[in-house]
């Protein structure tokens, strides 16, 4: 593929992906989508405690969030049960996920149908494996979203990487409320021209939380791959999301239950950084509840704004 073809992928994004299979684009996006502004960052967050039950009536003094190792003063914060969610589902439809593919399929569609509010939320989704498909553009229409999920067909590489690059980029960027990102794949990605750190530098350039289902376990007919469960780990620990490793296929619907539950129990607060320095370098984000007997999932950080050129 060359220049001009790459730079009008780019341009046109995933409205090509849908009358057709296309490659990922070969050079990123550049400095136009920034998912910060420099006076204000926002951060999602679960808290839960040690034994992972959600803890939803905590008030804001209950918190100190830091950047770079330096206290910040929060401005805001509020439980966000119902900010609209915008929800992206990559399935994987690799060769290696054939005979699990049903299952996902039906696991998907009633994930859909318990997370999605009509009129307020919507989803699409992409299947990926040597290409990415846009299945379904957005909609809150359950029989569009059943119907498209069921027409998906396994075979060829894994282009995960590629996938999730564009799904950030062309779809879920500047989208409203809360964007989400649901992958189910093996994690191990042999066909895409990106890097791992190339998409999730694009997943949060534009504040996207990931919840990553792992179809590695033996009892999937997966066989234990490790570095593919270390990018799946990798892509949800960094955003604030979390991965699942189901043990067999009917543990499936139990994750895609816990994600649509913890969507509705989260909070929010926002920070004015004490460094606004528009430099385009990533900083790093912690957040601690005063109570120790809490835990926290969230983003480990964002990029700064970059100079203006």
């Amino acid at each position: 593929m060359n220049r001009a073809i790459s730079a009008l992928i780019v341009t046109i994004g995933i409205s090509a992906v849908s009358s057709g299979r296309q490659n990922a684009p070969a050079d990123k996006l550049s400095d136009q989508t920034i998912s910060v502004n420099v006076e204000r960052v926002n951060v999602l967050f679960t808290v839960a405690d040690k034994r992972g039950r959600y803890i939803t009536d905590l008030k804001r003094e209950q918190f100190r969030v830091f950047e770079d190792g330096k206290p910040q003063q929060i401005s805001n914060f509020s439980a966000e049960s119902n900010l609209p969610l915008t929800v992206a589902l990559l399935i994987d439809t690799s060769g290696s996920v054939r005979d699990r593919l049903p299952f996902e399929q039906e696991a998907a569609i009633e994930f859909f149908s318990s997370a999605l509010i009509r009129g307020k939320d919507r989803a699409l989704i992409m299947s990926f494996d040597s290409g990415i498909d846009l299945i379904q553009d957005y909609t809150d229409e359950m029989e569009k979203l059943s119907k498209s999920i069921r027409t998906m067909r396994a075979g060829g590489g894994t282009s995960l990487h590629d996938a999730v690059y564009l799904a950030a980029m062309e779809k879920l960027a500047r989208q409203p409320g809360r964007r989400i990102m649901v992958v189910i794949s093996d994690g191990d990605d042999n066909s895409s021209r990106l890097a791992l750190s190339e998409a999730l530098e694009a997943v949060q350039r534009n504040d996207i939380v990931i919840y990553t289902i792992s179809t590695n376990s033996p009892g999937l007919g997966g066989d234990k791959n490790g570095r593919g469960d270390r990018v799946l780990k990798n892509f949800a620990t960094d955003t604030g999301g979390k991965m699942f490793s189901p043990s067999k296929l009917e543990d499936l619907k139990s994750n895609f239950r816990e994600i649509s539950d913890e969507l509705r129990l989260q909070y929010t607060l926002a920070y004015r950084p004490t460094n606004l320095l528009r430099d385009g370098k990533f900083r790093k984000i912690r957040i601690e509840p005063t109570d120790k007997r809490y835990v926290i999932r969230a983003r480990n950080g964002y990029y700064a704004p970059r100079p203006q050129s």
